[in-house]
């Protein structure tokens, strides 16, 4: 009866394969151990997560490669695809990493996306306990996922959605109390408050497409080209590279289409001409210049980046990147906390306004090799090298003597 009682009670593992010798299981665990998908399963490797699932002959179940569960012996495990195939060979789930369940950070990710259409949804920011509340978790565990998910607080995040309705309403023509109110803003001094930080100007001068909105700028010659540098009330606007003095001035103009763009004028041969005989934007620009050949020496000047709240937290890394190294796109991502948003980085790098001043040419591929840089991959390459150069050779950051404005 024992024995019988017994049989009832003993798990039904799949059935071990005949004649398993010594030998045999020995060179089972060594097929296992040469199997990269085991490395994985060592380390616990949260990027194996969706790609494999292992199974266990001892005990007859099946795991994600991330299952906390004591690592087997090798001769014990078996690889599968799925859930679905390992099912298939007779073994049950987990109950402790749950592999027939989507993965953590899959199921996290789609909280996270739940709330974000919430948030956009709602007329007013929610507070957090309301979210907490939607998602079912506590505030600060909400608040470190939602955090950790877009690289923002779900404060930030409701405050950037709602300055971009601010920004759509008020493109479409409607008047600056209907776009406030329509916009989530309870208050329109609320609005002039936060005018600058969000548009870059007033409502009204932001409804009229930046009218009136005065820009100065100079286009001066470097060893890499043809620079321009434009400078709005808030500070530098604009840093453009290329050739063609002209096709910078017409990149600015669409930049800015309704501001009022004040050129500069040659004044005395040897001098940096200033923007309409402005003494103190020709030192501007020829910090502006002295930067292109020296960047070690960095930029003592107030910047004024326009952009989403993404935009300028990448903006933000690449200033922390030291002169002379680089990083990868994928780095960067991973350093927002933002793994798989290497797409949306590159978007921001390419999308940088003030060339150098946010030095977007030291972001590479993961590889190291050059990627595409909007003004052109030979002057990503000239400053690269220039950065290594003085980083090797600190007394040769020396901006050039002599610089001279393009009438």
């Amino acid at each position: 009866m024992k024995n019988a009682a017994h049989a009832q009670s003993a798990p039904n593992l799949p059935a071990a394969k005949p004649g398993k010798t010594a030998t045999g299981t020995a060179a089972s665990a060594a097929a296992i151990t040469a199997d990269p998908r085991w490395a994985a399963l060592c380390t616990r490797d949260p990027a194996a997560e969706g790609r494999f699932v292992y199974a266990v002959r001892s005990t007859g179940i099946y795991c994600r490669p991330t299952c906390p569960s004591r690592r087997p012996k090798p001769e014990n495990v078996q690889f599968f695809a799925d859930g679905t195939a390992a099912a298939a060979a007779g073994f049950r789930p987990c109950r402790r990493c749950r592999p027939e369940e989507a993965p953590l950070a899959q199921r996290q990710a789609a909280v996270v996306a739940d709330l974000c259409r919430f948030i956009e949804a709602a007329e007013t920011p929610p507070t957090l306990a309301q979210l907490a509340a939607r998602a079912g978790l506590s505030p600060h565990h909400l608040h470190r996922l939602f955090q950790a998910h877009t690289g923002l607080t779900p404060g930030a995040y409701a405050k950037a959605r709602r300055a971009e309705r601010l920004r759509q309403n008020l493109a479409a023509g409607q008047g600056v109390t209907e776009a406030a109110y329509g916009a989530g803003y309870n208050a329109s001094s609320r609005l002039y408050s936060e005018a600058g930080r969000v548009l870059g100007m007033t409502p009204g001068r932001f409804r009229q497409g930046g009218a009136a909105e005065e820009i100065r700028f100079a286009v001066a010659q470097t060893s890499l080209g043809a620079l321009l540098a434009a400078r709005s009330a808030r500070g530098l606007c604009a840093i453009l590279l290329g050739d063609d003095p002209l096709a910078l001035v017409a990149d600015l103009q669409a930049r800015f289409p309704k501001a009022r763009l004040i050129g500069s004028g040659p004044e005395e041969e040897g001098q940096t001409a200033g923007a309409a005989g402005s003494a103190d934007f020709a030192a501007w620009v020829a910090q502006v210049v002295g930067l292109v050949e020296a960047p070690r020496l960095g930029l003592a000047l107030p910047l004024d980046l326009q952009g989403t709240a993404f935009q300028r937290r990448v903006w933000q890394a690449l200033q922390a990147i030291p002169p002379g190294e680089t990083r990868s796109y994928t780095e960067i991502a991973r350093d927002l906390g933002l793994p798989k948003a290497v797409r949306a980085v590159a978007a921001a790098c390419a999308a940088n306004p003030l060339a150098v001043a946010v030095p977007c040419h030291r972001v590479v591929r993961s590889d190291g090799n050059l990627a595409g840089y909007r003004w052109g991959l030979e002057r990503k390459a000239a400053l690269q090298q220039r950065e290594r150069q003085q980083a090797e050779n600190p007394a040769a950051s020396t901006a050039p003597p002599h610089t001279k404005t393009v009438p």
